[in-house]
């Protein structure tokens, strides 16, 4: 069955397109508060980008907080820390020739911009995942904003702890007023692009 946000490349080889694009994989870095739609939106971009040939996977900060990040907390320096591992399992992964979309909070810019380092510029593109606070609360996939009103959790982001926009990211989509499908095919168009400045021996955005 063809995915409804499978690629249509236009001329050329389909083979061609992807396995060009598999040669220089990228890791999407999508930032925004908790309940702003990050995984949602990377978990459809990834189906998006297996259906097109091209290997993707996902790493969810919250998955790595299960595992790989378990004995990390939330003070600005294990928050770091968790950044920090995030990037270089992206990096590992773009290293095998696979295509990664990090759902990361990321709070900082200085963190993200460590991440960028670490993965490198030329493959590294920041989404902000934008949607107001009373939005996130609203959502709350994971009552998580529940468990901060009740004294639960303390030190989240967007309340008690900060969040610092990205100033030029490479995209904004604001899940407000962007429903999941919209805002799919504005990522993946972005992607089409990067893809298809690299086609025609163009430098890559550095942002």
């Amino acid at each position: 069955m063809t995915h409804p946000h499978r690629a249509i490349w236009g001329s050329g080889n389909a083979t061609d397109f992807r396995d060009s694009w598999q040669a220089r994989p990228l890791t999407i870095w999508l930032t925004g508060l908790s309940g702003a739609g990050k995984t949602t939106l990377a978990k459809e971009t990834q189906h998006w980008l297996n259906a097109t040939g091209i290997r993707a996977l996902l790493i969810d900060g919250d998955q790595l907080r299960a595992g790989l990040c378990k004995d990390l907390r939330f003070s600005p320096e294990d928050r770091r820390e968790n950044v920090r591992r995030a990037a270089h399992c992206s990096r590992l992964l773009n290293d095998q020739g696979f295509f990664v979309l990090a759902s990361m909070i990321s709070p900082t810019a200085a963190d993200r911009e460590h991440a960028r380092e670490i993965i490198g510029h030329h493959r590294f593109l920041e989404v902000y995942v934008r949607a107001d606070l009373e939005a996130c609360k609203i959502r709350d996939p994971k009552g998580l904003y529940a468990r901060v009103a009740s004294g639960e959790i303390s030190q989240f982001t967007g309340i008690s702890a900060p969040y610092e926009p990205p100033q030029e990211p490479a995209l904004t989509i604001d899940t407000t007023t962007s429903n999941i499908s919209q805002s799919v095919r504005v990522l993946t168009e972005l992607i089409q692009r990067r893809m298809q400045s690299w086609e025609k021996g163009q430098k890559p955005l550095s942002h």
